[in-house]
């Protein structure tokens, strides 16, 4: 199976995303490439959705450079290095002409964590979640205003009982959703949130295998998950008064979609469109959010389909800040970064970027 993107991680820029009004201040793209250690780094025209290297780039990282973070701040920028040598998060400032440096020394997720791949910020910029894969638990360090250093929150990694799949953070920051696999369906795991210390809330077992894809509503009321060995997506609605942080299943849930592989999703901070690469489609389906049910439907006015042809095997998405353009990364013979052009919650692919390597992970900074 193709090395799962994270969307993240991708998920601050992805929420800014979506919203159109032109501009002419500075976009920033940066993106993973780990069989490289490498991150490589664009600039983005906000009028055209163009992309154009950045002299110097790519920059060297850690061994097996996986995911990244954005600080909301725009002044900071993190890695998640897995590879054998390193288990530790690289943290690079962010220039005016977005040009990055790494800052020395890197933070070690040891001795109690082991290969991290997915990384989370809050919104506020004060705590970074880092899920270890091979130690099957969750790291958390707080972060300086200053100088985006990294300190860990005293107590223990939460252990998660599997390798994470994915995790996602609500608006608000007060819970953390963790997808991990089982044998006959996939797990969500909820934690509420309190100055970085999370504490297990409950977990729902998902008629959905793999749950590589989730998602949140703008409104932290919907959590979306592409079940990529299900070929579904699966919807729940997030407690709030009676049982805050827990899940429950919303009615039609999961839908199947038709199309094989889903592994990432993405919604507007509207909460108006969700849009999902499937992997095994070569495709990015395009759906409307029914305002009442939070189910997605198929975009009839799109295409006769209802999605959107890519390169092969897209694997995640993220939009830019003006919500004009949609970046899908791919991990098939193209490995490149293709774009795509939105309007009403319509795509329409201009360009394709090759980045030499198999890409793992996107972020778009707005200056």
């Amino acid at each position: 199976m193709l090395q799962k993107a994270l969307v993240l991680l991708l998920v601050v820029a992805s929420i800014a995303g979506f919203t159109s009004c032109g501009t002419t201040a500075n976009h920033y793209v940066y993106a993973t490439l780990p069989a490289a250690n490498q991150i490589i780094a664009y600039r983005e025209d906000p009028n055209s959705g163009v992309l154009t290297q950045i002299a110097g780039s790519p920059y060297t990282v850690g061994d097996g450079a996986v995911s990244l973070a954005l600080h909301p701040s725009g002044k900071f920028l993190y890695a998640a290095n897995p590879g054998q040598n390193e288990n530790d998060i690289s943290l690079f400032t962010i220039a005016s002409n977005g040009d990055l440096t790494e800052v020395f020394p890197r933070t070690s997720v040891a001795p109690n964590g082991s290969q991290p791949n997915l990384l989370r910020i809050d919104s506020a910029g004060a705590f970074l979640y880092v899920a270890n894969t091979n130690s099957q638990n969750i790291s958390v360090f707080s972060i300086a205003s200053s100088n985006g250093a990294l300190t860990p929150v005293a107590g223990p990694p939460v252990f998660l009982g599997a390798s994470p799949l994915n995790m996602q953070l609500t608006p608000s920051g007060n819970f953390l959703f963790v997808s991990i696999p089982s044998q006959t369906s996939g797990t969500i795991l909820s934690f509420s949130v309190n100055s970085g210390v999370l504490t297990l809330v409950s977990g729902i077992n998902a008629r959905g295998l793999n749950l590589d894809g989730l998602a949140i509503d703008p409104s932290g009321t919907y959590l979306y998950s592409a079940n990529f060995g299900s070929n579904s997506i699966s919807i729940f609605k997030i407690g709030t008064t009676t049982s805050p942080g827990a899940l429950t299943e919303v009615s039609g849930s999961p839908l199947t979609s038709g199309y094989t592989a889903p592994v990432a999703l993405i919604l507007d901070p509207k909460g108006q469109f969700l849009y999902v690469a499937n992997q095994g489609s070569n495709n990015v389906a395009a759906y409307s959010i029914n305002s009442t049910t939070a189910l997605p439907n198929i975009l009839t006015t799109s295409t006769t389909t209802g999605a959107f042809a890519t390169e092969t095997s897209p694997s995640f998405l993220v939009s830019d800040p003006s919500g004009k353009y949609l970046y899908v990364g791919n991990q098939g013979s193209s490995a490149g970064i293709q774009a795509f052009s939105v309007s009403s919650g319509n795509l329409t692919a201009f360009s394709t970027y090759g980045v030499g390597n198999t890409p793992s992970s996107i972020v778009v900074l707005g200056k």
